[in-house]
């Protein structure tokens, strides 16, 4: 039987088949032996064929269909694995919020980069607008000008009080989307106005350290009552880029990527070449600051080749 996967426990996974029956699902034991470098060598959004159980309770994923693309990071405990964050996406949606808490923004671009590589649109969904003074409003609207003049789609809203909603309703209509974020940025509160039967858990900000406290365990796939559907994942602390090489990290900065073209020399790492283009670029104010100071970062992970937290 075919079927899509709509949820990951991290032991068990629920399978709705093509004529919408469900099934908890174990993973056949030879997918171990694939050579999947992964913690998780199913994930929410796989379309997997299935061999229910005798008594049709429960049932086996025994091979799972080609990818159209996923979302990938490195395992946070074991840096030699990958964690694939969800599968045949067609957008993810990344929330951050400019206070309480802050998201970095070397978290914000290491997660763009990486879904760079995997060819995965991304949207930036500014949230809790209304807790902003007057610096914090300041500083969203930087950001918003930063990554829109990148070329990354931004919205603002806020989820306590509806507002921006319905340009984000628009946004997901008819998408496969990916929501993401740290801990505490809003999700289960945007999931649940969203999709009304959700009924995600929400927690209170840890006011000792400003910081979100997890309240989603497990990957889930739920459907938008105007055509598409969200995966929600658990918060996500630190964001180690895997599997790229060290000369291909500029590739997935977009204007670095651009400005590359007219740098001295074609293998130039820019960080230290005479008549780098990016270098100067970023000395004139072309090229953000922190833009190249992620960038930077995350060569950094190449040459220490371990995971290393975005926070």
């Amino acid at each position: 039987m075919r079927g899509l996967v709509i949820r990951n426990t991290g032991s068990w996974y629920t399978v709705r088949t093509d004529d919408g029956q469900l099934f908890d699902c174990k993973v056949k034991g030879t997918f171990r032996l694939k050579g999947i470098r992964s913690t998780n060598p199913v994930a929410v959004g796989d379309v997997v064929t299935i061999m229910p159980s005798p008594d049709g309770q429960t049932a086996l994923i025994e091979d799972i269909e080609d990818r159209r693309n996923y979302i990938i990071r490195r395992a946070s405990n074991l840096s030699k694995q990958s964690h694939i964050i969800a599968a045949n996406v067609d957008m993810a949606a990344l929330v951050v919020t400019i206070a309480h808490p802050e998201t970095s923004t070397t978290f914000i671009d290491r997660f763009l980069a990486s879904a760079e590589a995997y060819r995965v649109p991304v949207l930036l969904v500014f949230n809790k607008t209304d807790l902003y003074d007057e610096a914090e409003q300041e500083q969203l609207a930087g950001l918003v000008a930063l990554y829109r003049s990148i070329g990354y789609t931004c919205l603002t809203c806020s989820a306590e009080k509806g507002d921006g909603i319905d340009a984000l309703r628009a946004e997901l209509q008819g998408k496969t989307t990916l929501l993401s974020g740290n801990s505490g940025v809003g999700k289960s509160t945007l999931l649940n106005l969203l999709v009304p039967d959700a009924d995600a858990k929400t927690a209170e900000i840890s006011v000792a350290h400003d910081a979100g406290m997890h309240t989603t365990t497990f990957s889930q796939m739920f459907f938008l009552p105007q055509g598409g559907a969200l995966i929600d994942t658990p918060g996500i602390k630190g964001f180690g880029t895997f599997d790229m090489e060290r000369e291909e990290v500029s590739h997935y900065f977009r204007e670095i990527f651009r400005t590359s073209e007219d740098c001295r020399f074609g293998n130039c790492t820019h960080t230290h070449e005479p008549g780098c283009a990016v270098l100067q670029a970023v000395a004139a104010g072309d090229i953000a600051e922190s833009r190249f100071n992620s960038y930077l970062s995350m060569l950094e992970d190449k040459d220490e080749d371990k995971y290393r937290s975005a926070n």
